[in-house]
């Protein structure tokens, strides 16, 4: 099994890459992980051409999103994870998917969207300073999930879990709890 893990976080070693490494270690042995870090990945804005969709890939000059998509293509399941930043992902990785439309649908004739990844499963986990109960009550770990939802309801993926953090300003640790549900979260995507 191959999963593709996009860390949307700008800090290596803060919560949302934590969680993710958490997910990681609640995987079975043989399972290949491919990770990315958005934020040092070079990717060029998307310029609305639209040729993507009749060509099947990104006329624009060679970059790391055209290497994400492939990974993609390939992966049986993906992890995504994202600080949220004004109640939804971060730009970044915004852009990223933005860039990679071609590689996670494609259209009909009439303009029906197909899915190219059908039966594949995610997991997405997410953090934010916001404390509890105002996280809730803003939608703020909730706008993530909303919009990462949105992009795999469209690319076919089925989400299998989702763990949310808020007020990590005032609590930047895991507690062993959040540990448990993470590597929980590895288990379950990667069963059959």
């Amino acid at each position: 099994m191959k999963v593709v893990v996009l860390n949307g976080s700008p800090r290596r070693s803060g919560l949302v890459s934590r969680m993710l490494d958490e997910v990681i270690a609640g995987m079975p042995e043989g399972v290949e992980v491919e990770r990315f870090f958005v934020h040092d990945l070079t990717v060029r804005p998307c310029c609305g051409c639209m040729k993507c969709r009749s060509l099947h890939r990104c006329v624009l000059a060679e970059d790391d999103a055209h290497r994400v998509a492939e990974a993609l293509r390939g992966a049986d399941a993906l992890v995504v994870g994202s600080p949220c930043y004004w109640g939804g992902m971060s730009g970044e990785l915004k852009v990223l998917f933005d860039r990679m439309v071609y590689a996670l649908m494609e259209d009909r004739e009439g303009g029906l969207p197909v899915p190219l990844h059908k039966g594949k499963r995610a997991v997405m986990v997410a953090t934010c300073n916001t404390a509890w109960p105002f996280s809730v009550w803003f939608h703020q770990t909730s706008g993530v999930f909303r919009s990462l939802r949105e992009i795999f309801r469209w690319s076919g993926f089925r989400v299998v879990g989702t763990l949310g953090k808020g007020g990590c300003r005032k609590h930047p640790e895991l507690t062993a709890r959040e540990v448990s549900k993470c590597r929980r979260l590895g288990g379950k995507l990667c069963r059959a």
